[in-house]
């Protein structure tokens, strides 16, 4: 199941960034962008571009907590910090109150 998940979060992550460089530029970096001629014309597919980037960076997100959820439970148990810490404070003499 985990490397059917894998590969799905691989697959949707190549879809999300082939989706992202193939967007329109909004016009806000450096005065580089889409003139008013073409707004107009461009706007119905910068919105099913925007809506599928939306549901396929959804879809990721969702796919790479489940992988997570999955991974954590082959972890196994591992020890504190503050129980080594502990027995090896005990193993040390205590200094004498009085000399």
């Amino acid at each position: 199941m985990e490397n059917i998940l894998l590969v799905v979060n691989l697959v949707l992550a190549t879809i999300l960034v082939l989706l992202i460089l193939v967007q329109k530029s909004e016009g806000g970096a450096l005065g580089i962008g889409v003139s008013q001629d073409n707004f107009m014309l461009s706007r119905s597919a910068g919105n099913f571009m925007g809506k599928a980037t939306a549901v396929v960076a959804t879809l990721f997100i969702i796919c790479s907590l489940a992988l997570t959820i999955i991974s954590r439970g082959e972890l196994t148990p591992t020890e504190s910090v503050l129980d080594i810490i502990e027995e090896k404070s005990s193993d040390t003499p205590s200094i004498p109150e009085n000399n």
